[in-house]
């Protein structure tokens, strides 16, 4: 059986502390609820003595967590600030007090300006007073990234002895490289007397980009707590991401000889419910979470992914619950993207078809960013138009505004594959378009209908024109079109609904 690392999780303490970030009580339940479905095994519900709203907080997560996790609240190393923690956390079943003190040089010098012994001497008494009320006492130390090897030792040993439960090693300013953290934590478990009938845990920041690093480097040297937040949030840069480091035990699980109790199909609700009340946006390109982690948009990938997922993806989206991997086409995607989305939305194409529909598909595709699901339907809907048509489009030219006269040149192929260009003037640009296509394929018609909309979202999405136009003797024909020059859609629009005119007249005539 492979070692259980708990996984502690702070977003209602350290991750409320990202700037911006703050939560009501009500918020934080409804946070708390979602840890819950979680797994994990201890929330640290907040620092009761820093306002009436935190000790509300944890008060009432203490109540809703019942036996299903571990509930904590900070304190320092101050006896009002345990005692507050104390009664926040009465109704717990599971209750913890977390307690500690700065144990970097930086910390004894310049911000508490004490020595040593003094500080040994409050650890030791922190402890002593918070085991008067709860069996289950965690001690901080304070950047311990920072501080002395020895002295660190010397620390930790004192509060075993005092009884601590779990001992937290922060690298509370993100300040270490992984190795070194890493050793730092194996001299701990080589050198206090005792540690094997405590946890030690690991709380890491990432104001180098290293804390899920820096956290695994932990777990590889024994610790076995890992104190982390959904999206990473927390102070300045943030604290080590849950789903990060969760994930990446699953993945290295044998070799760590190590495992967590996480329902990992819960991360991606519980990073959009935190990004929601936090309003904290989650980046595209974050891991597990991030909306990209299972997009491919080369084509190289897309090919792979789709003939074995795990060519490109060590995760299986699902078990995250992200659903499925997504095949975003662009540019830069292949035939085998654009036959695969293709195939999802009902049309099957194959050589010389799907060559054309790839390169009308490429036209677009250096139009626009991305293109959507409607884009395509609207590509073989236009395919299909162009099939029946007598006349196809070859060009169209506006020049319009003010003081200009709305001028149009169009150039139509017909079915004796003839190219043909007229130019017009109009009242606009659809007017001098229309009068242009009228006077090459010289039908009565009147144009009694035109509306545009988007296909699809962004700027630079499709706009489709719809035409409708009646003949002399009354009949209605409807045209559709789509580009992403409106002129452009209502000249295919245009055209649709006139070729549609002349292929039931002539059918009527046959």
């Amino acid at each position: 059986m492979t070692r259980k690392i708990d996984i502690f999780d702070t977003t209602l303490r350290d991750g409320e502390q990202s700037p911006g970030a703050s939560m009501n009580t009500e918020e934080k339940l409804v946070v708390a609820r979602q840890l819950l479905r979680l797994n994990v095994d201890v929330i640290e519900a907040g620092f009761p003595i820093s306002s009436p709203g935190d000790f509300e907080s944890v008060r009432r997560i203490a109540e809703l967590a019942g036996d299903a996790a571990v509930v904590c609240g900070l304190t320092r190393a101050v006896e009002k600030d345990i005692d507050a923690a104390a009664d926040a956390l009465k109704y717990a079943k599971r209750p913890r007090i977390h307690t500690g003190i700065g144990v970097s040089p930086s910390h004894l010098r310049d911000k508490l300006r004490i020595t040593e012994d003094e500080c040994v001497e409050r650890a030791v008494k922190c402890v002593k007073y918070a085991k008067q009320f709860v069996e289950d006492v965690q001690f901080y130390a304070e950047d311990a990234g920072r501080s002395d090897y020895d002295f660190l030792v010397r620390v930790i040993q004192a509060v075993v002895d005092a009884g601590a439960t779990v001992v937290n090693i922060p690298d509370t300013t993100g300040y270490s490289l992984p190795e070194e953290f890493g050793r730092r934590i194996k001299y701990l478990v080589e050198g206090v007397s005792g540690i094997e009938n405590v946890k030690i845990a690991v709380h890491c920041h990432n104001d180098l980009g290293m804390a899920t690093a820096l956290a695994m480097a932990g777990v590889k040297n024994g610790a076995r707590q890992v104190e982390c937040t959904i999206n990473g949030l927390g102070e300045r840069a943030g604290n080590t991401a849950m789903e990060e480091v969760v994930m990446a035990i699953r993945m290295h699980e044998d070799e760590l000889d190590a495992h967590t109790d996480i329902n990992t199909r819960e991360f991606c609700k519980a990073s959009r419910l935190v990004s929601s009340i936090t309003g904290m946006n989650v980046q595209a390109n974050k891991a597990i979470v991030g909306a990209n982690a299972f997009a491919h948009s080369s084509g190289i990938h897309q090919d792979g992914v789709l003939k074995k997922r795990d060519t490109y993806e060590i995760i299986d989206p699902a078990d995250v619950g992200a659903g499925q991997s997504q095949i975003v086409l662009t540019a830069r995607s292949g035939h085998a993207a654009l036959k695969h989305r293709l195939e999802e939305l009902g049309y099957e194409l194959e050589g010389e078809a799907l060559d054309q529909m790839y390169e009308a598909f490429l036209n677009l595709a250096d139009k626009k960013k991305e293109v959507y699901d409607e884009d395509l339907e609207s590509l073989v809907n236009e395919r299909d138009r162009n099939e029946s048509a007598v006349y196809t489009l070859e060009g169209v030219q506006v020049s319009t505004g003010f003081p200009l006269t709305p001028t149009a040149t169009v150039t139509l192929r017909n079915a004796a594959d003839q190219v043909v260009t007229a130019c017009e003037y109009g009242t606009g640009p659809i007017d001098a378009m229309c009068k242009a296509v009228n006077k090459i394929v010289q039908v009565d018609n009147d144009l009694t209908e035109f509306a545009v909309q988007s296909v699809t979202r962004g700027i630079d999405a499709l706009g489709e024109v719809t035409i409708r136009v009646t003949d002399p003797t009354g009949d209605i024909y409807t045209g559709r079109g789509a580009d992403g020059d409106i002129v452009v859609s209502s000249t295919k629009a245009y055209l649709n609904a006139l070729n549609r005119l002349l292929n039931d007249k002539q059918g009527k005539r046959a």
